[in-house]
């Protein structure tokens, strides 16, 4: 344990610390007696124990002030991430979807494709059976001049 020597309203006391918290120690007197000396100046000499009862009501309404603050901030922080993991899923839902959409396309494309392939040889057998036909409808008619 560390020692450490400070000075409040004019007078030294002697208190003890954990080793290594001495520095934070003096810089916590000196906010205390910062606010005792306020208070001091504020209200003039009402007396040391109602001074000091004032003193440690401020701090604790201080305090009380933060720790709400910090539990708002934490409820306000959770909403935050619990808005985040709802719109992470909804992006990775929306991934999802999209990724459907494309390999369906993609495979209508693909089916498209053949259809149109299929068509094409289709339609070149209708054109070599016309060509066909038109062939020999011409080499008939031709036959049939020359006989005449």
């Amino acid at each position: 344990m560390a020692n450490v020597t400070i000075k409040f309203n004019g007078k030294e006391f002697l208190l003890s610390c954990d080793d290594g918290q001495e520095e934070h120690l003096e810089e916590l007197l000196i906010q205390i007696n910062q606010k005792f000396n306020d208070l001091k100046n504020d209200l003039g000499n009402i007396g040391e124990n109602k001074l000091l009862l004032i003193t440690a009501v401020k701090v604790m309404d201080e305090y009380h002030e933060t720790k709400k603050k910090v539990v708002q901030k934490k409820t306000e922080l959770k909403e935050l991430s619990n808005k985040f993991r709802e719109l992470k899923s909804l992006v990775y839902e929306y991934k999802d979807r999209k990724e459907e959409e494309i390999k369906n396309l993609s495979k209508n494309q693909i089916e498209l494709k053949d259809e149109i392939e299929q068509n094409q040889k289709h339609y070149e057998k209708l054109i070599d059976a016309a060509a066909d036909e038109i062939s020999n409808f011409v080499e008939k008619a031709n036959i049939d001049k020359i006989s005449q």
